[in-house]
């Protein structure tokens, strides 16, 4: 019987997974989403590319939050600059959108720098609020820097083609995000495999510990900042090809709030955890908004038209519960199920 307890050697220690059975269903897993498209109507596929996107956004933020101990409040503004960086590279500068997508990551990733070094002596509280008033900062610049950014009226694409395949059909967007989604994985499980992630994860259980073991703070603080931006960037890039009309109040605060909703749902520092608190966010205001319609007419209505409201009361019920009642979100749970399971009838 598997327990998941005894490793004899150094290359099972950094492996993937040694579990043929883990392997065996990520193939299912894979298997299926290759299918979702034949299977599904637009609505289930238009779902199911948001929570792709959302799923690399949150992989981006649990590389510096989750694994590095860096709060940040900050992913909306960051989304922003990567999705107005593919917007008005294709639409202005007609940038073909192999190119465009890749540099709204640089872009972003350079724009974390300027929070992240003046933020190197900052954490807690303090750096969050410094994250958020960088994202407050980067809106209000998309908004009023109209001879750049077209301001309040917004950038729109037309050239969608990446490699001869037309991003505007949502089966080849969905395949495209899957592609990305699998490579960021894959990326990011490789980093938290080596010294830079051993780094990150030291930083995150105690910075003095770890800066006295040899750990040079400065240079793997601005490093997860740099690897989070790119990759929230390429969300953002994303998000362009989704959307197609780009404005500004799509980047609302709330946003961000979700953002760090999915990391804390999913579970913190695991990868695993945060494609499923992606997953969960984005669908459990679609499950709710069934659950009111089958309500009388009268309160089915005034939580209609109170639907922003109802979907922030959602967010916040749901992190108050999961920090309450299971700290290491949806991850935790079944990790804890998995190993009741085999260690069945020894369980206690």
């Amino acid at each position: 019987m598997r327990t998941g307890n005894h490793i004899e050697s150094y290359p099972r220690h950094i492996a993937l997974s040694d579990s043929v059975v883990v392997w065996f269903w990520l193939a299912v897993l894979m298997m299926a989403l290759i299918m979702l498209p034949a299977v599904s109507g637009l609505f289930v596929l238009g779902l199911a590319i948001r929570i792709l996107i959302a799923a690399v956004g949150a992989i981006g933020l649990n590389l510096l939050t989750g694994s590095t101990g860096q709060i940040s409040l900050g992913q909306s503004g960051f989304l922003a600059a990567g999705c107005y960086t593919t917007g008005l590279l294709i639409a202005d500068y007609n940038w073909p959108p192999e190119l465009a997508l890749p540099m709204s990551g640089f872009v972003t990733a350079a724009l974390s720098l300027l929070v992240g070094i003046p933020s190197l002596r900052l954490k807690g509280l303090y750096l969050a609020i410094t994250t958020l008033a960088f994202s407050f900062i980067i809106t209000q610049f998309l908004l009023f820097a109209e001879p750049i950014t077209h301001g309040p009226y917004g950038v729109r694409i037309e050239n969608t083609t990446f490699f001869g395949v037309d991003l505007a059909r949502p089966t080849a967007l969905y395949y495209f995000c899957l592609a990305v989604l699998v490579l960021v994985t894959l990326g990011v499980l490789n980093i938290m495999r080596t010294r830079v992630g051993r780094a990150f994860n030291a930083i995150r259980d105690h910075d003095i510990a770890a800066r006295a073991m040899g750990v040079n703070l400065t240079i793997y603080k601005l490093t997860a900042f740099g690897a989070s931006s790119f990759i929230v960037g390429l969300a953002g890039g994303l998000m362009a090809f989704q959307f197609r009309f780009i404005n500004v109040d799509i980047f609302s605060v709330t946003l961000a709030i979700e953002a760090l909703a999915m990391i804390i749902v999913g579970g913190l520092g695991s990868v695993a955890g945060a494609i499923i608190g992606a997953a969960f966010i984005i669908i459990l205001p679609e499950v709710v908004g069934d659950a009111i319609a089958l309500l009388p007419d009268a309160v089915g209505e005034v939580l209609a038209n109170g639907a922003l409201e109802v979907k922030g009361l959602l967010i916040g019920l749901v992190i108050i519960l999961t920090l309450r009642l299971e700290p290491d979100g949806l991850i935790g749970v079944w990790r804890n199920t998995k190993r009741y399971w085999s260690r069945w009838p020894l369980s206690v």
